[in-house]
């Protein structure tokens, strides 16, 4: 899941990164506002995306998503992004949890199989 989740987070720094060029020259905000907010994010989001092994930092970025959701309203259709990487942090969540477990079952099932005898060995 933390992979999954880290890849989500380099990605959106490339978007949240880009939307500050467009959040000044065609909305007109204050550079100072929207370098300190959404690069204060891109930057949050690098950190945290080397962090996801760490739980805390899993729960950060869930922060971050949603910070990032709420000030996307700067930008005329960065909403839709928004959304877009809210959709993707949710279902890599949702998908690494199901590999996690996957990755569990297997590893157990190796250890009965190895612990009985079978797999083979002559």
């Amino acid at each position: 899941m933390r992979t999954l989740c880290a890849v989500v987070l380099v990605f959106e720094v490339i978007v949240i990164g880009l939307a500050i060029p467009i959040a000044i020259n065609l909305e007109g905000a204050d550079p100072a506002v929207a370098g300190g907010v959404w690069g204060g994010m891109a930057l949050a989001a690098l950190v945290l995306s080397g962090l996801q092994r760490h739980t805390w930092a899993h729960y950060a970025a869930w922060v971050l998503q949603a910070a990032f959701l709420f000030s996307s309203f700067m930008v005329t259709g960065a909403p839709l992004v928004a959304i877009v990487f809210v959709s993707l942090w949710v279902t890599g969540v949702i998908m690494g949890r199901r590999v996690d477990a996957l990755r569990e079952a297997h590893a157990e099932r190796a250890a009965r199989e190895e612990g009985a005898g079978v797999g083979g060995a002559v």
